[in-house]
């Protein structure tokens, strides 16, 4: 069995959760969100100890991995409608910006043509200066993919670091051509 699995899900405070019929709905001060689980996996509200507990139905391969995965996406589900998620984006590079056009990221990062991403409706997307940008949502899945998704429109190159990056990320820059004599 997963030892994570085993763990029981502590409920934070202002959030409810409910399980029926194999769909978990989870409700928090942020928003709603919902999951229907494996059948491999069984979820059930302890409302006593105020936590959440995921059990594999089986002893197969299968369940036991579904019974940790489970159990994670769960956790997830009640950080996300408590506290949140966000993904900050660097641009890096001479002449390279980002800029919000109602419901449109524009981004400039080197191309002939400016790239156009459309905000999921579900995400709080915003740009403090026109080299940053800030993705907020309560699906963490949700905002991580959309991150990745501006970042691979210019992922950093390795011999002078240019392109769109995670706040933080370290780029490994590679030595150019060495001058000859």
């Amino acid at each position: 069995m997963s030892r994570l699995g085993k763990k029981p899900v502590a409920i934070p405070e202002k959030v409810t959760i409910s399980v029926a019929d194999r769909v978990i709905n989870v409700e928090g001060p942020l928003g709603k969100l919902s999951y229907e689980h494996r059948p491999e996996v069984s979820v059930t509200v302890n409302s006593d100890a105020n936590e959440v507990v995921v059990a594999a139905e089986g002893d197969t391969r299968e369940s036991k991995a579904f019974h940790g995965l489970t159990r994670a996406l769960v956790a997830n589900m009640l950080e996300g409608v408590s506290k949140g998620y966000e993904k900050r984006l660097e641009i890096v590079g001479v002449g390279y910006l980002a800029a919000i056009a109602g419901d449109v990221l524009q981004m400039r990062v080197g191309y002939a043509n400016e790239i156009h991403k459309k905000i999921p409706s579900d995400l709080d997307v915003s740009c403090p200066d026109q080299t940053h940008v800030v993705i907020k949502g309560i699906d963490k899945q949700r905002v991580g993919q959309f991150a990745a998704e501006c970042r691979s429109a210019r992922k950093p190159e390795p011999y002078k670091g240019k392109g769109v990056r995670y706040q933080g990320e370290q780029v490994k820059l590679k030595p150019g051509k060495a001058a000859s004599k």
